[in-house]
């Protein structure tokens, strides 16, 4: 009797490891930092970068190894090429450029990349548009923290909800 139970419980147990094993969450990480003393708007991202790279290869129709052993420089600039299209920022309604500065990899899958919009002064409204990975899959969310003037807000963004307005 004892042995039945035990191995009721190791099924149950590998039964539900096993069902978190296959679901997956498509959700991405965003942080949108206002330095007025530098003013520098600083943006973090954090993305899975397996979804990444069949995002990219879907986009543009090259396979990429972004965050692998085979990237390349080729790689780096699809990245850089496809943040820039899907994730934007105006402020006071104005475009600004932002300057992709580095990338890592951390915990083995997710791509952590670092940009920044320079010479930033007081502004009234940030509009933040985040369509990554939101065009390869209906299913990606990506949670946007937004520190200014001493308010922090958080926004998701999905395939249906890709721009926000904040007003300052």
């Amino acid at each position: 009797m004892k042995k039945n139970v035990i191995y009721a419980l190791i099924g149950i147990l590998f039964l539900s490891l096993s069902s978190f094993a296959f679901h997956k969450f498509y959700v991405g990480i965003f942080q949108v930092n206002y330095a007025a003393e530098k003013k520098m708007i600083q943006i973090t991202s954090r993305i899975f970068v397996d979804d990444l790279n069949n995002g990219i290869e879907k986009k543009y129709h090259k396979k990429t190894f972004i965050g692998t052993e085979k990237e390349t420089r080729t790689d780096i600039d699809l990245l850089k090429k496809y943040l820039s299209e899907n994730f934007s920022i105006k402020i006071n309604g104005k475009p600004k450029n932002i300057t992709f500065l580095s990338k890592e990899l951390e915990a083995g899958d997710v791509l952590v990349c670092y940009s920044r919009i320079t010479t930033v002064e007081k502004f009234k409204t940030l509009e933040i548009t985040n369509t990554i990975l939101t065009d390869w899959n209906a299913e990606q969310q990506n949670i946007t923290h937004i520190s200014a003037y001493d308010t922090k807000r958080t926004v998701l963004f999905t395939e249906s909800s890709s721009k926000e307005v904040l007003k300052y």
